[in-house]
């Protein structure tokens, strides 16, 4: 099986090291994520140059997402490792719009992938 971000068509935005896309699978309307072009499988596998491409996309995708879902907040992700959640070893990063009552307490963010640390009030 080949790799979903080595070979996908559907982008929404590029520059010459990223590419942004929406989720197939969104946890929200509007979930995009900010890929390498490079085959890369995390986070600390890129060069300095790609992330500063990834951190381009991510902004332009903001501004995007603003625009097009007007949303309340934003959750930003990155899972590296199996351990972490990681399925698809391709870096991805999710650009997530939040939503007023998309849950009924966010508090803790992306504390949550730990669900007895997210609240620590």
């Amino acid at each position: 099986m080949g790799c979903p971000f080595c070979d996908y068509p559907e982008t929404v935005f590029e520059n010459d090291l990223a590419l942004a896309l929406y989720d197939r699978h969104p946890v929200t309307p509007g979930h995009m994520l900010i890929v390498p072009k490079r085959h890369c499988a995390d986070f600390f596998e890129v060069t300095g140059e790609e992330r500063r491409a990834i951190a381009d996309l991510i902004d332009r995708c903001k501004r995007h997402l603003d625009r097009e879902f007007h949303p309340d907040g934003y959750n930003i992700g990155i899972n590296c490792g199996e351990a972490a959640g990681q399925t698809v070893f391709h870096l991805h990063v999710h650009l997530i719009p939040r939503y007023r009552g998309d849950v009924q307490d966010p508090r803790g963010g992306v504390r949550g992938v730990i669900p007895d640390k997210r609240v620590y009030a």
